[in-house]
């Protein structure tokens, strides 16, 4: 559970800046190179290459190098582990929100 718990951590943690998600909504079309990625934001190449190897060290891309071109392609298993978390708080507040209307809905008998 521990392990669970860091992995998903690190994802959100690569998910909480908007030029990341905005890679990973670019890679959900298909791979790209680092360079036709990097051409779509405002900064230097070193300062995008951050971005790619935070998403590469969360898991969410997987990077591979042929000559000079590095392509990037989605790792949507990692995206799994989200739809995971999120399913599962959804059936908790669902629970919660389903006995909330059960108590307020059903007449007290006394």
């Amino acid at each position: 559970m521990a392990q669970y718990s860091a992995q998903l951590d690190g994802v959100f943690v690569a998910l909480a800046d908007p030029t990341r998600r905005a890679v990973i909504r670019r890679l959900g079309g298909g791979p790209a190179s680092v360079g036709e990625l990097a051409g779509e934001f405002p900064m230097a190449l070193p300062s995008f290459m951050k971005h790619v190897r935070m998403l590469e060290g969360a898991g969410l891309i997987r990077t591979a190098k042929a000559g000079r071109v590095r392509t990037c392609t989605l790792n949507p298993d990692r995206l799994a582990l989200v739809d995971d978390w999120l399913a599962e708080q959804r059936r908790i507040w669902q629970g919660r929100t389903d006995r909330l209307e059960h108590f307020v809905t059903t007449e007290d008998p006394s």
